[in-house]
């Protein structure tokens, strides 16, 4: 009986200690940070990021959270309703100061004569980045330049600080690599871009600060930070990830769309208006 009592006890101490070992070693691996993906190098040594790209969700529709809903014409039916969206804005609600929340609205109500894509006018960064079109990233030491399908848009973003000549739709890129992150500084901007096709917006005051990180050899974690006292209470961001075009024929096509748009901009001018 004693010597069961024993076993039993020294049993019970060696499974004591096999728990204690397995608990140390989950608090070791929960403290132990995952292996960062460290991008393939471009000849200066910088992570390589070139490639085309494509945001994949439905921020240009709306980039905050959003229920389905019906198409500005009701005549094609659910070929152009409004997909659902779990919105890429962190944090809430984007903080709008009353009186800006209240243009947003008006900006939404009248958005067949509002929204800049309608008229091809440029996007504006950060909307270039996620239309549902793809875009190609071209990376040298002292610039990189991004190439994007709508409406032949381009940006350069300077690696050595420069000053922008004056301000423009896709405002001016200043940026630098802060270990495996690319970091863009963006400023001077004109105020009328917007942010999607729901009226959200900004002044000529916007700041934008982003963040494309590779996460693996096909994806960019691309997270922009916003800045407007003009517009906004405070700064705000929005997350979300790129998706490298894998198909052998990759390439960004010329998609120039302002003849599709002369009549929406000039039409009312024809000595027979298209529309009175």
């Amino acid at each position: 009986m004693g010597n069961r009592i024993r076993y039993s006890t020294a049993a019970l101490m060696t499974f004591g200690f096999f728990l204690a070992l397995l608990s140390v070693s989950a608090s070791y691996e929960a403290q132990t940070p995952a292996p960062t993906y460290r991008a393939p190098r471009t000849k200066d040594g910088k992570p390589d990021l070139n490639g085309i790209w494509q945001a994949v969700n439905s921020a240009n529709w709306d980039v905050e959270g959003h229920g389905a809903a019906p198409g500005p014409f009701w005549q094609l039916g659910a070929e152009f309703s409004v997909p659902p969206g779990l919105g890429v804005v962190e944090g809430g609600p984007i903080p709008y100061k009353p009186e800006a929340l209240k243009q947003r609205k008006e900006n939404f109500a009248d958005r067949m004569n509002r929204d800049p894509e309608i008229k091809c006018y440029l996007p504006g960064v950060p909307r270039a980045m996620y239309m549902p079109y793809p875009f190609q990233i071209i990376q040298s030491p002292g610039q990189i330049m991004m190439v994007f399908e709508f409406a032949g848009a381009l940006r350069t973003v300077y690696m050595k600080h420069s000053d922008a000549p004056a301000d423009s739709w896709m405002g001016w890129s200043n940026g630098k690599w802060e270990g495996e992150t690319l970091v863009v500084d963006t400023t001077d901007f004109i105020e009328k871009s917007w942010f999607d096709r729901s009226g959200n917006f900004h002044s000529d005051a916007l700041h934008v600060t982003e963040r494309l990180t590779a996460v693996d050899k096909d994806h960019l974690n691309y997270e922009v930070t916003i800045e407007d006292p003009k517009v906004f209470t405070r700064p705000w961001k929005m997350t979300m990830p790129l998706y490298r075009i894998v198909e052998k024929n990759a390439q960004v096509l010329e998609y120039k769309c302002v003849e599709f748009a002369e009549d929406v901009i000039y039409g009312p001018l024809r000595k027979v208006p298209l529309t009175k």
